[in-house]
């Protein structure tokens, strides 16, 4: 007999937990060690990958319909994810603050505490975690008042599963960002938690969108920075609009950053985008 492995799914609203046999791992018979072959409750879950070779990324999902949340959390655990569910604002706040997930779902409206106001706390925490934010507020203006919030991506409702899926990954595929609270990149300094920038002994006075600039370019220090990648990092764009916006943020920065007797530290490629890198 092979032995069972368990997946924990929330029948409800309320605060209770079930735990569903989900599946088995086949006897050696011949087919690979991780093999698996489905248990009574395929419906929630049907696969986990290679279960207890690898740890699993964990997804936090902070949805108040039952419905919905069964939904993702079934795919996502058959596509190889750790899903924990809470089914309020007060609750997901609480949870992606100890749980420590690789990402976080968050529906836009929520009893208790709606989700903009989770992901406002969470940044102003210096919490980094990406953010899919989900809502049937599908208006330019509520998307864009999302994106500033702090959240990494807005998904409309109604949507379809393969999507959302694919924007999470999306979203994990990201370079971590450093969770060092103080960026260092040969004389210059930047202090995540003062919000200070120095080079050297010389202050420097930033606007909070070029310290976000700032910081954003330090932490990829010596890579070629694109126009199109700073806009959605940076601005949260997600097309890239016929602007310069780019240029003449980076030329304030410049000139902040590169005093009139100090070695260049941001370099423009031409045609291509923009490097900081430490001076020569």
């Amino acid at each position: 007999m092979g032995r069972p492995t368990r997946y924990l799914a929330r029948c409800n609203k309320g605060l209770d937990w079930r735990m569903v046999q989900d599946m088995t791992i086949a006897p050696d018979n011949g087919a690979p060690s991780d093999a698996l072959t489905p248990g009574p409750r395929r419906d929630i879950v049907s696969s986990l990958g290679a279960i207890g070779k690898v740890s699993m990324t964990k997804i936090l999902l902070i949805e108040d319909d039952s419905e919905t949340a069964e939904e993702i959390a079934g795919e996502l655990a058959q596509r190889g994810f750790e899903i924990e569910w809470a089914a309020s604002g007060i609750e997901g706040l609480d949870k992606a603050r100890s749980g420590r997930p690789d990402a976080l779902i968050v529906d836009r409206m929520l009893p208790g505490m709606d989700g903009l106001t989770i992901i406002e706390a969470l940044r102003q925490e210096q919490v980094r975690t990406p953010v899919l934010i989900l809502s049937a507020l599908g208006a330019i203006d509520e998307r864009v008042r999302g994106l500033r919030t702090g959240g990494d991506d807005y998904l409309t409702k109604p949507f379809a599963i393969v999507e959302l899926v694919a924007r999470l990954e999306a979203l994990l595929r990201r370079p971590a960002e450093s969770r060092e609270t103080m960026l260092r990149v040969g004389p210059l300094e930047l202090d995540l938690i003062k919000r200070t920038a120095t080079r050297g002994d010389r202050a420097i006075d930033l606007l909070p969108r070029e310290f976000r600039l700032l910081e954003y370019m330090m932490q990829r220090s010596d890579q070629l920075l694109t126009r199109a990648m700073l806009l959605e990092e940076v601005w949260n764009y997600k097309f890239v609009p016929a602007t310069n916006l780019v240029d003449v943020h980076m030329g304030r920065l410049r000139h902040k950053v590169d005093g009139p007797d100090d070695s260049p530290m941001i370099h423009n490629v031409r045609g291509a985008g923009f490097i900081l890198r430490e001076p020569s």
